[in-house]
């Protein structure tokens, strides 16, 4: 690590293409996913690593969409990462394919899947804005799986950048052992250097060039640096394997600096110890520092535990390890489509060797729910990529612990499984968000549903937080998506090929139901010449309890209505009730009793004792009080203790009823409530706003409930 020296990135490396580059061996092989609220600088601290490497001959711009991190059309509209991109380079022997990841909360999917690629996170925090609560929950995510962490405090070049306060934001945020191996050295109020708290030197970077000069430290810098320096020691020292060394240390011995190192990337690998980086993509400060940590402090792919497999039966199969020869399994992680390459998909490789022009079986389980049933294909690997954000070079193999691309594998999506078709495997899926915000969708003409269809099944298969309803009440097709951002990327690349659509309101799905007691008489009589219909028949309706359903009950006396047409009046008030009798909703919670009624020994008909018996029911609603009935869910809340009292107070006016809240620790408090379903079309995006981006919340259909009078909702269905 840098400690020793940090000009570690000579002339040869920054020549080197390193993207398409192939690493034999997964000891040689670090992936590592950035994480950070948007705007914090993942992605031009990604283009400062590449430019440093000489994977890129400049840096791109967001503004001008020109980044490795940001090519899809997307992205360079709202101009912030929208989906999950992989870009490697080579340093020291070793290949780092790094995952950019979108820091906005609607694309979680795209986080989770660049959590599952990697075997160690960059936190990006920036020295301008600090920690959001967003921030804090992914670091927990990656503290419960022990995933080893390092922190990027990014920005320093920005007039209002804070490093020693957002230093102390972070180590109160995410514990003490987060500590800084550098500290920023300024000259005239800017930061143009860092000083190695282990190794006494300084990285000079005041030229502005990502190769910093060397020096060592001033008197004036070693002495305002001591006190931290002794911080980082002990935490380091209460972190090592070796129980003496605390005591030697405490009693005056001086602990040498490769020991210290020793200890410190075991501590980081183990995931308890978390080194602080300062950094700026503008002037190149830091970089090489990050790039040993990344290299040297980060573990490789054998040193991380693997995703439990089953064969396809389900079984389990012998736990996998990050063995170039060991049995072939990878997962997508995700999935593009390429006007010219067809579908895209990102693979992390978990175990085996995938080479050209092999025969590997496609399967993807346990996603029915998300609108992907379940479906296993055989394809052929005809080309194998190595991945610089969209742009794909070619390569002969990728070993277990790699990154790769594959393209035209017609079947593939996002969380599927890829193996050796002789012996097929299915691994575990990783967590996925679940979508709460509906967004209704409609072609603009009748000639674009089809190719509205097709483009959903393209977008949907690389984006398992999506979820496509056609619902059976309203007849409207409903986009579920993590938010409005999200929603936006999805309406985007639609329209990207070629599909012309609109948004509309979602319509809730009311139910109707009688307020009262009510009879209706239906006649169906018609005579035109030849053979005609006749059917009369009278019912009584009742209401029942919410929940009850619907009771049909035959009181004909002396076979004024044979059986046969007591079951067609009971068809067609089924057929009616579904149909609705006021606005256009089903009807539910009913007891309609057959009366009476007439037949003719010639033209009644089971079609004509359905007519009447649906006649009679539109009547009986004619002559009653008509109820909208609007579902109700079961809503839970996660937020911070500080946002418990406006969150509390959002679902009041909501007309929600809060029925309990529970501390879970971690000063997070679950708040339960019950809601109106209209009430939580856009709720995703309020509670995001109301918690700084940090709020969850789950819902659940619990029950329908009378519509207050006065509330105004779409009633009627499409």
């Amino acid at each position: 690590m840098s400690v020793k020296g940090p000009n570690r990135v000579n002339p040869d490396l920054r020549r080197a293409d390193a993207s398409a580059a192939s690493a034999d061996r997964p000891e040689n092989i670090r992936n590592v996913v950035l994480i950070g609220r948007s705007g914090a600088g993942k992605t031009m601290l990604l283009e400062s690593l590449l430019y440093a490497t000489g994977v890129v001959s400049r840096m791109g711009s967001i503004v001008e969409g020109t980044t490795v991190g940001d090519s899809e059309a997307t992205a360079v509209h709202q101009q912030r990462s929208t989906g999950l991109s992989a870009a490697p380079l080579v340093f020291d022997d070793i290949k780092v394919n790094l995952l950019d990841t979108p820091g906005y909360a609607d694309f979680m999917g795209e986080l989770r899947a660049g959590l599952r690629a990697a075997d160690a996170a960059l936190f990006v925090v920036s020295a301008v804005d600090g920690v959001d609560a967003g921030t804090i929950a992914l670091w927990g995510e990656c503290e419960r799986v022990g995933m080893p962490r390092a922190v990027v405090i990014s920005r320093l070049d920005h007039p209002r950048a804070d490093y020693d306060a957002v230093l102390a934001e972070c180590r109160h945020s995410f514990g003490d052992s987060v500590l800084p191996l550098y500290l920023p050295v300024r000259t005239a109020g800017s930061v143009t250097g860092l000083l190695g708290l282990l190794s006494g030197s300084v990285s000079e970077y005041s030229a502005g060039d990502q190769r910093p000069s060397t020096r060592p430290a001033d008197a004036a810098e070693l002495a305002s640096s001591d006190e931290q320096r002794g911080e980082l020691i002990e935490g380091i020292i209460s972190e090592s394997e070796d129980e003496t060394l605390m005591d030697r240390y405490l009693e005056g011995e001086d602990i040498s600096v490769d020991t210290l190192i020793e200890d410190l990337e075991t501590a980081i690998v183990r995931g308890t110890f978390f080194p602080v980086i300062a950094a700026s993509s503008t002037t190149g400060l830091g970089t090489a520092e990050l790039l040993e940590v990344l290299t040297r402090a980060f573990p490789s792919p054998t040193e991380r535990n693997l995703p439990p497999a089953t064969d396809l039966t389900g079984n389990p199969v012998e736990p996998l390890t990050c063995d170039p020869d060991g049995p072939l399994a990878g997962e997508v992680v995700r999935t593009t489509v390429d006007s010219f390459l067809g579908r895209v998909c990102l693979v992390r490789l978990f175990s085996g060797t995938l080479r050209e022009d092999s025969a590997v079986h496609v399967g993807g389980h346990g996603l029915a729910d998300r609108g992907h049933p379940d479906h296993d294909s055989d394809e052929r690997i005809t080309h194998l990529y190595s991945p610089l954000g969209a742009n794909l070079r070619p390569v002969p193999f990728a070993v277990a612990g790699d990154i790769c691309a594959l393209a035209k594998v017609a079947s593939a999506e996002t969380g599927d499984t890829v193996s050796a078709r002789e012996a097929p495997l299915l691994v575990e899926t990783w967590d996925m968000p679940e979508p709460l915000m509906p967004v209704a969708v409609e072609a603009a003409s009748h000639g674009d549903e089809d190719a509205l269809s097709k483009s959903l099944a393209k977008v949907a298969a690389g984006d398992p937080t999506l979820r496509v309803e056609r619902n059976a009440e309203t007849h409207q097709l409903v986009l579920w998506c993590m938010g409005e951002a999200h929603s936006e990327a999805v309406l985007d690349r639609l329209r990207e090929q070629g599909v012309k659509l609109q948004t509309v309101d979602v319509v809730t799905p009311l139910r109707e139901t009688f307020a009262a007691q009510a009879a209706g008489h239906g006649r169906y009589v018609k005579q035109s010449g030849g053979h005609g219909q006749y059917a009369i028949c009278d019912i009584e309706v009742e209401p029942l309890e919410r929940g009850a359903g619907f009771e049909f009950v035959d009181k004909i006396v002396g076979g004024v209505i044979p059986g046969t047409y007591v079951v067609s009046v009971e068809k067609g008030v089924r057929s009616q009730m579904n149909k609705g009798v006021r606005a256009g909703f089903p009807v539910v919670d009913i007891r309609v009793t057959l009366v009476g009624g007439k037949t003719h020994s010639v033209d009644s008909s089971d079609a004509a004792f359905q007519a009447a018996g649906a006649l009679a029911l539109r009547e009986a609603a004619a002559a009653s009080n008509i109820q909208l009935l609007e579902p109700i869910s079961a809503v839970t809340v996660l937020v911070a203790d500080d946002h418990v009292g406006a969150v509390m107070s959002d679902l009041s006016s909501r007309r929600g009823r809060v029925t309990g809240t529970t501390s879970v620790g971690g000063e997070s408090t679950e708040i339960s409530a019950e809601v109106p379903e209209q009430e939580l079309l856009r709720y995703a995006i309020v509670l995001r706003g109301l918690t700084a981006g940090g709020g969850r919340f789950r819902r659940e259909y619990l029950r329908h409930e009378p519509l207050p009078p006065g509330i105004a909702v779409a009633a009627a269905r499409a």
